[in-house]
């Protein structure tokens, strides 16, 4: 069981602008060590800097690991950022690196979509931003938003172990001799805080559900109100039956969700839900002002999470994620402000009678895109009843 942990001080970031700053100077005044893991390091604006700060640091003798995952490195890390890292002296991974659309498999599926650092084992970075910059993305003029932490404290002790055992691990898979124990003892490191705190992981060996539970364990205990911010939300059978009994019982639930239209199978797929959802009394905020990243909960005055996972089956069946649980006031007023700004200055209302009068049209594109997903997660061997129940005859 993973438990919460005292002691830590833990810092909302809000997207690149200050995320990235926070990065690069922690980067900067590293002495002994730097571990990082990306989803996507892309050469631009961002990526560059944070390139520029770890190759200054391996310059200067500190030992610099970076860990990105294969797919997100085709996409974006061109053979020119990863030349400026190893030539600088960065140890550079890459998890699972053997993309090939001609040869299709379902575990090729089975990504690294953590966003971690850590630094001298004195401060750690954890959340959905990846490097790239947050105007990196087509069509946009405002940036896109995203949520990290800066932790201090103990909580950097699962952090670090973590980090060092997944290096271990891709480094035992590729055949390559490893300086890095595959499995790591404990590390101890002291209160520096307040608050309290617990780092979870989703793999798919002993963590396949932990992220998941606790969502599902702070859905359950509710009293006041929920607001989760997701990106891709398509969450399954019992994650949705949690958030409808909670409407039931009186709680507010508000979820706000990407209103942009960015891959069109997963969008249309997950407003299939949305009937559901509304006629549960819950609230469907979709924002339009710009690209949602973020993947962030707050629950209650007391209960918030900031980290890598999305609801939806990619991220609570198939990648690995990370994410921060923090139980503190202070630290969930503080998001909570974040998300109720975020609805007042950009998003639209899905109002259930306007919903349920849609035309045919958009009806038959909205489960046209289910049925397709559901027969998808079905050849790749994914979801089952949980995602997709057998329907009442």
């Amino acid at each position: 069981m993973i438990r919460f942990t005292p002691g830590n001080t833990i810092e909302l970031l809000r997207s690149g602008g200050e995320f990235f700053p926070a990065l690069t100077a922690a980067i900067d005044v590293a002495a002994r060590e730097i571990w990082l893991e990306t989803y996507i390091f892309a050469d631009d604006y961002a990526g560059r800097g944070v390139a520029d700060a770890l190759v200054r640091a391996a310059q200067r003798g500190v030992a610099v690991r970076v860990l990105v995952d294969g797919w997100g490195a085709k996409l974006y890390l061109t053979k020119a950022l990863e030349r400026t890292l190893r030539t600088g002296g960065v140890q550079l991974l890459k998890y699972r690196p053997e993309v090939a659309p001609w040869q299709f498999r379902s575990h090729r599926l089975r990504r690294m979509h953590r966003k971690l650092a850590h630094v001298d084992r004195e401060v750690a970075f954890v959340g959905g931003i990846n490097l790239i910059d947050d105007m990196n993305t087509p069509n946009q003029k405002p940036p896109r938003l995203d949520f990290a932490v800066r932790v201090r404290g103990p909580l950097l002790g699962p952090i670090v172990q973590s980090m060092q055992r997944l290096w271990a691990l891709v480094e035992l898979v590729q055949l390559e001799r490893s300086e890095v124990p595959l499995f790591p003892d404990p590390v101890a490191v002291p209160p520096e805080g307040r608050q309290t705190a617990k780092f979870v992981v989703r793999d798919n060996l002993r963590y396949r559900r932990h992220i998941e539970r606790a969502y599902l364990a702070a859905i359950r205990t509710a009293k006041q109100e929920i607001i989760i911010a997701n990106a891709y939300f398509f969450p399954g059978v019992r994650f949705r039956h949690a958030l409808i009994a909670a409407a039931q019982r009186g709680v507010k639930v508000t979820l706000l969700l990407q209103g942009r239209v960015e891959y069109r199978l997963l969008h249309y797929a997950s407003r299939a839900l949305y009937g559901q959802l509304l006629a549960a009394g819950v609230e469907i905020a979709e924002y339009h002002r710009s690209f949602l990243h973020a993947k962030v909960a707050v629950v209650d005055d007391h209960w918030a999470t900031v980290g890598s996972s999305n609801i939806d089956p990619y991220s609570l069946l198939m990648a690995r994620e990370a994410n921060i649980f923090v139980r503190d006031a202070h630290f969930a007023d503080q998001l909570r402000i974040e998300l109720l700004r975020m609805i007042d200055t950009g998003t639209r209302y899905v109002e259930r009678e306007r919903w349920t009068g849609r035309s045919p049209l958009a009806k038959a594109v909205t489960w046209v895109a289910y049925g397709m997903v559901r027969v998808l997660m079905g050849v790749m061997g994914y979801g089952g009843e949980d995602w997709f129940p057998k329907r009442k005859r």
